[in-house]
């Protein structure tokens, strides 16, 4: 008797289950006995938190799955982004869920997304015979992988599937182990959408400029009255470029009340505003208000409204949340760096007005080679073997633009260019000078308690 073939689809976002759904239109998954959809719930509290399966449009895409398990509901009390099984337990672990989801003795394949921390990590780790493919549920594919990965997870991966989302740059992502990128065709992830479209809540607006929240405080990006002041200046920014209606699209975990402070601006200023409360997708305004205008800090939002549907972006923070970003690696530094190198800022009102998406030979020319660079520097251990191309960019193309993008701490201590000018290199391994430094610290630590 064959074995069967079980393919299960871990999916932790909307957006990320849309994609899937696009990618099984395609045929870019093969033939399977069985298709589960394990949905997983990453709020801070999702016992509070509304899952996937609460949303609008979620019915429509269940249809390309024979069922749909929770991943939450197994593994309770823990958290699925905290909780990984130990080595020793794996077997029992697996035979556990083999007989839970009926699995049997099928040939288990695994789609997951954020491969490096889990849920998708544990998983991966319970099913060691797997075959698994990765899928980008927006702009993390573009920057290295988080951290080094198991190789015995590593080697098994077979692909990175992602949207188009910024045509003629590649995902950096799982590059180290040689996966290979795959398109999910985005006129299919376009008609998902459409799907999606049909249950989301009735909004009518005139072609308004569109704004987009993150919840950026709850990622240490911003405190919370810095991040209202930015949804401020959103207001702002686009009554300044003559928009004179506005929704706001806040962050489905984020509280109701960071959009008080934007809507008392805009009151200020005599301008509609409208809060959309129901957890729909940006992708599902794009389609429904056409928006004139679509702001917001680094949200892939603004990548699929520019790339998918050719609308006008604009972005804002991104200068101040770069000059902030720590560590260095944070993986939110490739996000961010795309979005401020690609599109325009809002305070630049003829940017804004006479920006046009740039064509793939540009973006390999004068983006890509910035994104390896900053990969590297994010990540020299797992993408060693891309030094020579981020010396190179960083040799030629560090100017008063591009600085931005790097610290001369980073560069300086992964001798890099653009690190401590080449004739003073020697300072850095002189015994010399470390001991004055320590003396220094010595000195400064016993003023300092002199002084208190």
């Amino acid at each position: 008797m064959p074995t069967r073939t079980t393919q299960i689809f871990l999916a932790s976002t909307l957006y990320g289950t849309a994609t899937l759904a696009a990618g099984i239109d395609a045929g870019s998954f093969p033939a399977a006995d069985r298709r589960i959809l394990l949905t997983s719930n990453n709020a801070l509290v999702p016992e509070v938190t509304p899952g996937i399966e609460d949303m609008p449009g979620f019915a429509a895409l269940r249809t390309r799955f024979d069922e749909v398990l929770d991943w939450n509901h197994v593994i309770e009390p823990f958290h699925p982004s905290s909780w990984a099984p130990r080595g020793e337990d794996v077997p029992l672990w697996e035979r556990q869920l083999r007989a839970l989801w009926g699995l049997g003795e099928d040939r288990i394949e695994l789609i997951v997304e954020s491969i490096q921390v889990s849920p998708a990590q544990a998983l991966c780790q319970l099913f060691p015979g797997a075959a698994v493919d990765v899928y980008a549920d927006g702009l993390m594919s573009y920057g290295p992988t988080r951290f080094k990965i198991d190789p015995q997870i590593g080697v098994r991966v077979r692909r990175v599937l992602h949207l188009d989302l910024v045509p003629g740059l590649e995902p950096l992502l799982l590059t180290e182990f040689g996966v290979p990128a795959e398109l999910v065709p985005g006129e299919l992830f376009l008609k998902v959408l459409t799907e999606l479209s049909a249950d989301a809540p009735d909004i009518t607006a005139d072609a308004p400029a569109l704004l987009l929240g993150q919840y950026l405080s709850a990622l240490d990006l911003l405190p919370a009255r810095e991040e209202e002041e930015l949804h401020v200046a959103m207001v702002r920014g686009a009554h300044a470029l003559g928009h004179r209606e506005i929704v706001f699209k806040p962050h489905p975990s984020a509280p109701a009340c960071y959009s008080d402070r934007a809507a008392a601006e805009a009151e200020r200023l005599g301008i509609p505003f409208t809060v959309v409360t129901e957890p729909v997708l940006a992708e599902v305004l794009y389609q429904r208000l056409r928006p004139a205008l679509v702001v917001g800090c680094f949200s892939t939002g603004l990548l699929t409204a520019a790339t998918l549907y050719g609308l006008p972006v604009a972005h804002t923070g991104t200068d101040v949340i770069l000059a902030r970003l720590a560590p260095y690696q944070n993986s939110n530094r490739v996000p961010l760096t795309v979005v401020d190198a690609l599109l325009p800022a809002l305070a630049d009102h003829d940017a804004v007005r006479g920006w046009r998406a740039p064509g793939p030979e540009r973006v390999r020319e004068e983006l890509a080679g910035l994104v390896t660079a900053v990969g590297f520097t994010m990540q020299p251990q797992v993408l060693a073997a891309r030094r020579p191309e981020a010396e190179r960019y960083l040799a030629s193309r560090l100017d008063a633009r591009t600085w931005r993008y790097f610290k001369r701490k980073r560069l300086t201590t992964l001798a890099l260019p653009g690190g401590i000018p080449s004739q003073l290199s020697f300072l850095r391994g002189s015994p010399v000078l470390r001991r004055a430094v320590r003396q220094a610290k010595r000195l400064r630590r016993a003023a300092s308690g002199r002084g208190r």
